[in-house]
């Protein structure tokens, strides 16, 4: 469990789990911090890089979390559903032998912990500091009774979340470039950039999502460069310069 201190910093701490997460920690968007965070969602918006506000984000409380700090655990209640404001979020689920298995990055716009259970399926952790939006599960599913765009909003939402879990599984059996070029396919069209992408996460992490080892994705990122499909500025940026390349071995 993690607690604010006046400073903003977030601690371990004591708290059971069963007790409202948002009153120990992370901390609610203080007023200060309002025009702020108004000004961060519009230029993050004007490019491309965040979803228009929904009826779900205009009936949540935006909550600032610490990178690495745990959203939600696995096996805890789903009393809330997120969406991403700023930053990014991954889901994942620690396997018997050990071994991460993340299912799934959410960037700017993007809606999670929406489970068809009680309880959540994995675990959600910021990959760096970022934004969330949260709602009490009770209270949209009461809007979504009563109003039509609510209901929509969650339809899309699960029909999204579908087809993402179906993506990942068909990407897990291909090969590790096929996985790759998919991959930055993928993170480019969420960003609405087709030329440089910028990954808030590490090649860890995309090795835990795509099923591969840390030196095959960095081997597999290399052998792209030296094809001239992608080039590679830094180890977070990736431009994207032979999209018919990518396209095939994405197809």
């Amino acid at each position: 469990m993690y607690q604010t201190t006046a400073s903003g910093t977030i601690l371990k701490s004591n708290i059971p789990i069963s007790q409202k997460r948002f009153a120990a920690y992370p901390r609610q968007v203080t007023n200060g911090e309002t025009d702020m965070l108004t000004a961060q969602t519009t230029a993050t918006a004007n490019s491309g890089h965040i979803a228009t506000a929904t009826p779900l984000s205009q009936l949540a409380t935006p909550m600032l979390y610490a990178r690495n700090t745990e959203i939600y655990g696995e096996g805890e209640q789903a009393e809330y559903i997120y969406q991403v404001i700023s930053g990014a979020v991954r889901a994942y689920k620690i396997l018997d032998d050990g071994r991460r298995q993340i299912g799934a990055f959410y960037l700017p716009g993007d809606t999670f912990g929406l489970e068809v259970g009680q309880k959540h399926r994995m675990s959600a952790e910021a990959i760096s500091n970022c934004t969330v939006s949260a709602i009490k599960r009770s209270t949209l599913l009461r809007q979504a009774a009563c109003a039509n765009d609510v209901a929509l909003s969650l339809l899309h939402i699960t029909a999204s979340e579908l087809q993402r879990a179906e993506k990942h599984i068909l990407l897990l059996v291909r090969t590790a470039q096929e996985r790759v070029a998919s991959f930055l396919l993928e993170m480019a069209d969420r960003a609405a950039s087709a030329g440089t992408v910028e990954l808030p996460m590490t090649r860890q992490e995309i090795a835990d999502y795509l099923g591969l080892t840390i030196e095959t994705v960095s081997r597999t990122l290399t052998a792209l460069e030296a094809q001239e499909a992608i080039a590679l500025p830094s180890s977070r940026k990736v431009r994207l310069i032979n999209m018919r390349e990518l396209r095939r071995l994405d197809s």
